[in-house]
């Protein structure tokens, strides 16, 4: 019986179709993923949405101690082909951000505020950036690492 598990594009391959649609916008590739400057993120979303990924499956935080990054999930149902795509949140650990997705993927309204919520990474262009989980005014980000 066939697999109905979607084809994971090659590293190498997405950061190609990536540099297609914006010339330097990589910045490094591994076996499944692909890393990209921050502030081409929009530019390179909707592009690779026109190119038949449907769908953003998910928008996920990691705390690497020194810095932040967000890691996003894409999906092609008409290409049989997931993508992982990675951005790092600038330099250290103050006041981490990337632009938003919302206007490319609907989707992303509630995962950036998740993320935003738990880890404190802003995601720039949204009109609004409130809580999700949490009640404002609550003091810090509870998944991050330095949370006591």
């Amino acid at each position: 019986m066939p697999s109905t598990a979607a084809f994971q594009i090659p590293g190498e391959d997405l950061a190609a179709q990536i540099e297609a649609i914006s010339p330097d916008s990589v910045t490094a590739s591994g076996d499944t993923e692909v890393w990209m400057v921050p502030g081409r993120l929009p530019e390179v979303m909707a592009g690779l949405k026109t190119a038949g990924f449907e769908m953003l499956i998910g928008v996920t935080g990691v705390d690497y101690v020194g810095y932040f990054e967000v890691v996003y999930h894409l999906l092609s149902l008409s290409q049989n082909r997931r993508a992982v795509i990675k951005v790092r949140c600038g330099e250290g650990r103050v006041d981490p951000a990337v632009p938003s997705i919302m206007e490319i993927w609907r989707g992303a309204e509630l995962q950036e505020r998740e993320v935003y919520d738990l880890m404190g990474i802003r995601f720039e262009g949204r009109d609004e950036m409130k809580r999700i989980f949490l009640w404002e005014g609550f003091e810090g980000h509870p998944h991050r690492k330095d949370f006591l």
